[in-house]
């Protein structure tokens, strides 16, 4: 037997089986950088309509974790997505850099007892170190962007641009100075944002306290009756014993009955709805003497169980009788809802009673609990009311508290003097920031749908956002307050520019370390510099208005067409920024929402040092390659929990290797053509050819509308299917026969080459914003050249087919009996009658349009269906179709394998098939379809 290997048209390339991602990787990323692939981009893109995704900062402290791997990836492939559909998509990633976290790490490192203007020096040298770190390893997950010009919240423009923009939100009449609860950590010290409140169960004293009447007369009108037999008290019930000493009113609610309970040695007053479930739980028997409507006992007052005032009764819808005594203790210092029914009440500022102070200790004035910490002055207020009568019962119970996310301990509410953006303010006479709020989520395109409905009751139920924190680490609110009346310097926003153009120069230790006369004059002898900070959430929130529109203008417009965070950033940046933007600007700086769910473990769960479940994403790419991240990141789908695991990443492994395979094959088959030289006219083309490349632009419309969705992982499950049905399993697994052995510049082999040429430059392409190594090590293959990438080009136009409507249709038929001959196959297969497919000879039996479609195949339904040979019957209906598979009795060619009569045509090669000798010594075979 002669050997004829030296004969075939044998696939080569340098693209090789195996990705060795992880050590692979770090040399492309080093090759972008020294080529500088983005600005080459950036190059590229000029003069295209420009889309700009604006970055969330990621926090300044700490190592990437999964999450925020999560996020990079997610935000580089739309950016990547965007450049290849033609806009010109620069990335700005940023940080933020100021706020509690850094400076609590510097105050664990240090020590508490530094300067203010030490610690704001060590906390800006960690930042940068922080960043660098962070950089690193994103630059690694092989995210392109600006990263050697980054925004930083606490660059000096950034900073100087955040007191601007607290400016005009000052001059718009947006910012008020008031008393207000607000969250309060005695840990940090500070005031706390919304975001930064977290709920995990805690244990609590519950009490039911009496306060005795006041006016019994009064108490005895209210309730219809003459006079009151006995002492008489309203009992309240409260999970704060701490706040009863700063008790000064009691809340019911106008609409509810309340009834007059006689329990012996004196009378009650509860909700009438909730009369037996107190005598129970008092252990007492009672007869109701009388009922009355909330709002004939406004106004009664009541004495407090153990300080000489009294509290009267104020009306209040927020009251209910779900639970406790249907009666609500008021201390406005330390409830919000208590804080509001206290101001509607005409009560001012100067009367609110306020005795814990920022440590959480009581103040030394307050009579029996001076001097003690809240949490430990519980019981002792508890046995104080036990001592003077009032304590009708006590438990300790389990319920879900406020915490501080950072040290993981209970939060209270708190009135101190604060700084605030206005919710329901209307300083222009016509709408609030809630309303401008409101109306800006509707105006905003929300992916995934659930994230407008999520945002808008957040806006809609939230209270004025208290912007002010006491800390040295954090953007500086620039504020002169006279001594006497209180009020805002009236050139304070003048000043406020001032200070801006010095922190433009020497940071925000420009105003520290500024002197009040250096501006004031005279008049500082009257004013007091306020030393407050801006909380961290605004100096994120108005990026759109010192990164956008400042330190990084030329890269951006406003507004920006997408901002894309995780979940919790409803009511975080997204917020916040949501916020500010309506302020300055009257819009959110937005046209749209992403939203990403949390990363979990494979069962679910939330990642944990504790349970051991935590995935991390450098070690990922040391073992598997960031490619592996990039591909879990664009596969599933986020709009949800993202899960992670060992399991899952080993199935993105195989789906990997799929497409990597199927990339090598296309490669190794168009090694030798020249799309210039050697590509067949689109009317030339094989049908199978036409009808290949029409599934593939299929794949291409479908895959670009969904990258225009942000729906990657309905991009991946079409790669992946393409790959693997459409491609692997039917068309070249058909193509290898026509590439092997027709003659090497044959129509018949160029025909095919000139599908893969295009099906190659599509699927590259398509790929690129998620398996961008991958897709950049391909783009090297085919373009030859060092200094090109994918990333300079758009999605690929596939050429116009010549029009043949039943195209899909006839194929789709072909394709439906071509598995049906498989399944005959295997069976004879499996019953030991015939080895390889080539052995087998088939007769398809068919009816209608299904035997047209095979008989308009010719000869070339061999090549369809893997066999020496095939041939089609009509019968008269579907009830007679049936396939029948015989093993051939000819000669297999030693060439191309099959079996065929004709081997053995030419005695000067025996071993030859008829087609194999037309391909070597004569003029070629004659095929057209297959």
């Amino acid at each position: 037997m002669a050997d004829y290997k030296q004969t075939l048209n044998m696939p080569d390339t340098p693209f090789p089986m195996r990705g060795d991602l992880p050590k692979r990787e770090p040399g492309w990323v080093q090759q972008w950088q020294q080529k500088k692939l983005y600005e080459k981009i950036r190059k590229a893109s000029a003069g295209r309509p420009r889309f700009v995704l604006h970055d969330g900062p990621p926090y300044a402290n700490g190592n990437i974790h999964i999450g925020h791997a999560l996020n990079k990836i997610l935000k580089d492939i739309i950016i990547r997505s965007k450049t290849l559909a033609g806009f010109d998509a620069p990335y700005v990633p940023g940080w933020d850099c100021h706020g509690l976290p850094i400076e609590h790490k510097i105050e664990v490192t240090h020590g508490k007892n530094l300067l203010a203007d030490k610690v704001r020096e060590l906390c800006r040298t960690y930042a940068a170190e922080q960043i660098e770190g962070q950089k690193k390893d994103f630059i690694r997950l092989g995210v392109l962007g600006e990263w050697d010009n980054p925004y930083k919240t606490m660059a000096f423009p950034n900073e100087a641009g955040e007191i601007r923009a607290l400016a005009t939100m000052v001059k718009n009449g947006w910012v008020f100075k008031g008393l207000k609860p607000v969250n309060w950590c005695f840990d940090c010290g500070s005031a706390l944002a919304e975001a930064e409140v977290e709920y995990e169960d805690k244990k609590s004293d519950a009490i039911d306290v009496a306060f005795t009447c006041a006016v019994p007369d009064q108490l005895a009108v209210a309730f219809r009756l003459d006079s009151l037999p006995k002492p008489a008290a309203v009992v309240i019930w409260t999970t704060t014993p701490w706040t009863i000493p700063a008790n000064q009113a009691l809340n019911i609610h106008p609409d509810h009955k309340y009834a007059l309970v006689d329990v012996g040695d004196r009378l009650l007053v509860l909700a009438e709805e909730l009369v037996e479930s107190c005598l129970k739980r008092y252990k007492l028997q009672g007869e109701i003497i009388g009922k009355a409507e909330g709002t004939r006992l406004a106004g009664i007052t009541f004495r407090h169980p153990f300080y000489d005032r009294v509290a009267p009764v104020y009306l209040a819808d927020y009251v209910g009788v779900d639970a406790g005594t249907g009666i609500v203790h008021c201390a406005p210092a330390y409830g919000a809802e208590d804080f509001q029914v206290w101001r509607a009440n005409g009560r001012g500022f100067d009367e609110i009673l306020n005795p814990v102070q920022g440590n959480g200790v009581y103040v030394p004035s307050l009579e029996f609990f001076g001097g003690q910490f809240i949490w430990k002055a519980n019981p002792n207020i508890v046995a104080k009311l036990e001592e003077v009568g009032a304590l009708l019962r006590h438990e300790t119970i389990s319920h879900s508290y406020m915490h501080c996310w950072r040290h993981k301990t209970p939060v209270i509410y708190r009135a101190t003097a604060q700084w605030f953006v206005g919710m329901d303010h209307k300083p222009d006479g016509t709408t609030s920031l809630r309303e401008r709020a409101l109306q800006a989520v509707e105006d905003t395109a929300f992916f995934p749908a659930w994230g407008k409905p999520r945002l808008h009751a957040m806006i809609a139920g939230r209270p004025d956002w208290c912007i002010s924190r006491q800390r040295n680490w954090g953007v500086p609110i620039p504020f002169f307050l006279h001594k006497e009346t209180g009020e805002l310097h009236p050139r304070t926003v003048e000043l406020m520019e001032i200070v801006a153009q010095r922190v433009e120069t020497e940071g925000i230790e420009a105003w520290f370390k500024l002197d009040a006369t250096d501006l004031l004059g005279a008049e500082a002898a009257h004013y007091d510099k306020v030393t407050d900070t801006l909380d961290v959430w605004f100096d994120s929130g108005t990026t759109h208005a010192h990164v956008m529109r400042g330190s990084h203008k030329a890269q951006h417009a406003f507004p920006a067409d997408l901002y894309l965070e995780g979940s919790d950033q409803h009511r975080g940046w997204f917020h916040s920024s949501l916020l500010t933007g309506c302020t300055i600007d009257g819009r959110a700086p937005y046209k749209a929402l992403l939203t990403h769910g949390f990363v979990v473990d494979a069962q679910g769960r939330k990642m944990s040092k504790s349970l051991g479940n935590t995935v991390v994403p450098q070690e990922v790419t040391d073992k598997m390659g960031a490619e592996i991240l990039r591909l879990w990141a664009a596969s599933t789908d986020y709009s949800g929990e993202v899960s992670i695991g060992k399991e899952i990443l080993d199935r993105v492994v195989e789906t990997y290797r799929r497409v990597r395979n199927t990339l090598r094959f296309l490669l190794a088959n168009t090694a030798d053509f020249k799309f210039e030289t050697d590509a067949v006219a689109a009317e030339q083309l094989f049908e199978i050819d036409r009808y290949a490349l029409a599934l593939t632009k299929s794949l291409a419309e479908a895959a670009e509308a969904d990258y225009a969705k942000y729906e990657f992982h309905r991009v991946v499950q079409a790669l992946q299917l393409f790959c693997s049905d459409d491609l692997g399993s039917f068309y070249l697994d058909i193509l290898k026969d026509r590439l092997y052995t027709s003659a090497t510049g044959s129509v018949a082999r160029r025909s095919a080459q000139t599908a893969l040429w295009h099906i190659t430059q599509t699927l590259v392409r398509l790929m690129a914003p998620i398996l961008s190594f991958t897709a950049e090590e391909a783009w090297a293959v085919m373009s030859g050249d060092a200094e090109d990438s994918v990333m300079l080009h758009s999605f690929h136009t596939l050429p116009e087919m010549p029009a043949d409507e039943a195209l899909a249709s006839r194929w789709t038929t072909i394709r439906a009996v071509r598995a049906e001959v498989m399944k005959e196959i295997e069976a004879v297969r499996t019953a030991g009658q015939v080895g390889a497919s080539l052995q087998a000879e088939i007769t398809v039996h068919a009816a209608g349009e299904k035997f047209a479609a095979l008989a308009a195949l010719g000869d070339d339904l061999r090549f369809v269906f893997i066999t020496s040979s095939a041939s089609v019957a009509e019968v008269a209906s579907e009830a007679d179709e049936k396939i029948i598979v015989t093993p051939s009795s000819h000669q297999k060619c030693g060439r191309c394998w099959h079996y065929r009569a004709d081997v053995g045509r030419n005695p000067e090669h025996p071993e030859l098939c008829g087609r194999c000798d037309d391909n070597l010594h004569g003029a070629g075979e004659a095929r057209s379809h297959a």
